[in-house]
């Protein structure tokens, strides 16, 4: 029946709507005057009839004036209903004066209860349609709970009432003040009885309301709905919402809130240093530390921000992205200039600065990916640390004030070769940072960045939306995450304390800064919280009949268990919470020279094993996990052998 009325046409409905209110009118009318005389009234006045004519002619006319027709019923509001009963007050006004004008008299009795008759007959059948097309609709929705009863709790629970997909059935709100009370029709209840109102509701999702919470009080939440294995979700923070994302816009749960660490506001002075009016290039620039490297600078006004990468692609679209930021946030004066190449190629590197006058350079290219650097031990070695070491070179040939490279945790005693690279180019520029006096040289390790190509959690999502199994390297597998802008803002102030120093003690660097990541991750609680949150069970020993799988690939060529941040104990706190410095041994420049002479002259022979060896021999702390794995030198040996990478965890 319902289906049928919401498919008529617009006018057929305002035609039903019409007719109803003629015939509430004249009952009302009726009904009045029989509760005055006592009586089922009846009249053959032709008076009584032309005055209830003119009324009810004169009503509706006042109904559609007041915009009573086009509201839509069953959406109908509180703004409709002051339209019924301004409308039935002139309606009983208009009755009582057509009948003196008739000279019907109409007792004041009559046209009170006429009123009331009509108001209630008028607007209750809207709001009892109302009512019903609510109650048919809520029937197919699923059953939600709101966490969060403040201002954007109600506006979503308003949302989702008028929605055609969720109904909400309870709010849960930490404030002790609200809890018990009702809102919209909802009780609000502490988190302590949330199970039991999931279980009562027969609820599978929990909507996160709660926009403007820090990420500690966001993860508090999370690890109170965790175990309960219903699917969460969350509003867009307060920064989306003022972008113009709705209220109802619902997002996956961040895996920064499952951290639960607030980033530290960056200092304005640190970020303008080495940015503002200045001339800036990224290398690597269309990466995912580069890209980000990227948009944070523009934010700070440099005079030029150069592009430098290999992929074009890659160029092409942070290009695109920068330059649709800097139109939307009224930067034009900001120039963009995007450069192919690769940092191999000094020449080119070289008169990419001198052509714009490069003052800044963030050294994001590398090759970050374990498993793949082991499979290429070549390539890993001449673009990492050749590549390091050219654009260095470059940087000082080209009056570069500073250079910041972006270095990895494994880079501290070092499993893998990946990690043994980066040791080796951040001795490259200690290095260099002696041998010359003009540009400030300075290196910036972390660990693994959340969302960045590669990362665990997307392959996580991925696998728990197939069914499942989620793969994990190792029970026991732990990292060190940080989000990519945290990461990004921590770069660029270390290399302006870097700087600050080079400028006030006359150093040139040098300085090797590790960031504060937190407290380590075990990778197999992530999967497990995220399957959960997922709204589903993890199927193991204790739940044979659960959802998904957790499965276990072993480590991967040149993986460790546990990631560290620093080589000794010699650590020195900044004045920035996130920020220290490590000091670590280093070598003159003739000795890296000859090491490097060395490599290169194993790396243009291609010769594997000698590159391998060499890294060991290194002053690194290099001792591999494995043997070699490059699939050429495994290849020419016959003992190809290709690690499950279903895991594959980026670095930065």
């Amino acid at each position: 029946m319902m289906h049928h009325l919401f498919a008529l046409p617009r006018k057929a409905k305002t035609a039903i709507a019409l007719i109803a209110d003629v015939l509430f009118l004249v009952f009302s009318l009726w009904f009045a005057l029989s509760i005055r005389f006592e009586t089922f009234y009846f009249t053959t006045d032709p008076r009584a009839y032309a005055a209830l004519a003119m009324a009810v002619i004169l009503s509706i006319v006042i109904f559609r004036q007041l915009g009573l027709y086009r509201a839509i019923v069953r959406y109908i509001g509180a703004r409709a209903l002051v339209s019924v009963w301004l409308g039935v007050i002139l309606s009983a006004v208009v009755m009582y004066v057509a009948g003196v004008a008739l000279q019907f008299r109409v007792p004041v009795s009559v046209i009170f209860s006429y009123g009331l008759t009509s108001l209630l007959l008028i607007g209750g059948s809207r709001l009892l349609f109302r009512a019903a097309v609510n109650r048919q609709s809520s029937s197919l929705k699923a059953p939600v709970i709101i966490y969060g009863a403040g201002a954007s709790g109600r506006q979503l629970a308003q949302a989702l009432f008028n929605g055609a997909e969720f109904k909400p059935v309870a709010f849960v709100d930490d404030d002790r003040t609200l809890h018990n009370s009702n809102m919209l029709g909802l009780t609000v209840y502490s988190p302590d009885k949330l199970k039991d109102v999931v279980e009562t509701k027969g609820v599978k999702r929990v909507l996160l309301a709660t926009p403007s919470a820090t990420r500690a009080q966001r993860k508090a939440m999370l690890e109170r709905v965790e175990p309960l294995a219903v699917q969460v979700q969350s509003i867009p923070g307060m920064a989306d919402l003022v972008g113009g994302l709705k209220i109802d816009t619902l997002e996956e749960v961040k895996v920064e809130d499952l951290l639960g660490r607030d980033p530290v506001p960056p200092r304005e002075h640190l970020m303008d240093r080495n940015i503002r009016d200045k001339v800036v290039m990224v290398t690597g620039a269309g990466g995912s530390i580069g890209s980000e490297l990227c948009r944070q600078i523009i934010r700070y006004h440099p005079k030029t921000l150069v592009l430098f990468e290999l992929s074009e692609y890659s160029l092409y679209a942070i290009e695109a992205e920068l330059k649709s930021q800097l139109a939307k946030e009224k930067l034009e004066s900001v120039q963009v200039i995007p450069m192919m190449g690769t940092v191999h190629a000094q020449n080119r590197v070289e008169s990419v600065m001198k052509a714009f006058k490069v003052q800044t350079v963030y050294h994001a290219a590398a090759y970050k990916h374990v498993p793949m650097v082991e499979y290429n031990v070549v390539e890993g070695v001449r673009n990492n640390v050749f590549g390091t070491w050219h654009t260095a070179e470059a940087a000082v040939n080209a009056g570069v004030e500073s250079f910041v490279l972006v270095s990895t945790d494994k880079a501290v005693r070092p499993t893998n070769v990946m990690g043994a690279t980066k040791r080796m180019s951040e001795l490259v520029l200690q290095a260099m940072a002696k041998r010359q006096e003009w540009t400030c040289f300075c290196m910036v390790r972390f660990g693994n960045v959340l969302g960045s190509s590669g990362s665990v959690v997307p392959k996580f999502r991925e696998q728990i939306n197939q069914g499942g199994p989620v793969t994990v390297t190792d029970k026991d597998i732990t990292r060190y995450f940080m989000t990519i802008p945290e990461a990004a803002q921590l770069v660029i102030q270390a290399g302006a304390m870097s700087f600050e120093k080079h400028a006030n003690e006359g150093s040139t660097g040098g300085d090797v800064f590790v960031l504060d990541m937190g407290d380590p991750v075990k990778i197999e609680q992530l999967a497990r919280k995220l399957i959960r949150l997922m709204g589903k069970s993890v199927k193991d020993e204790r739940n044979p009949t659960g959802d998904i799988e957790i499965t276990y690939s072993g480590l991967r060529p040149g993986e460790k268990l546990y990631e560290e941040l620093l080589i000794g104990d010699q650590v020195t706190d900044t004045d920035h919470p996130r920020i220290m410095t490590a000091n670590e041994i280093d070598l003159p420049w003739n000795e890296v020279d000859a090491l490097l002479a060395e490599m290169l002259m194993h790396i243009e022979s291609f010769d594997i094993a000698k590159v391998h060896n060499l890294l060991k021999s290194a002053p690194l702390a290099f001792t591999p996990s494995d043997g070699i794995s490059d699939l050429v030198w495994q290849a020419s040996t016959h003992t190809v052998y290709f690690a499950d990478d279903a895991n594959l965890v980026s670095d930065n």
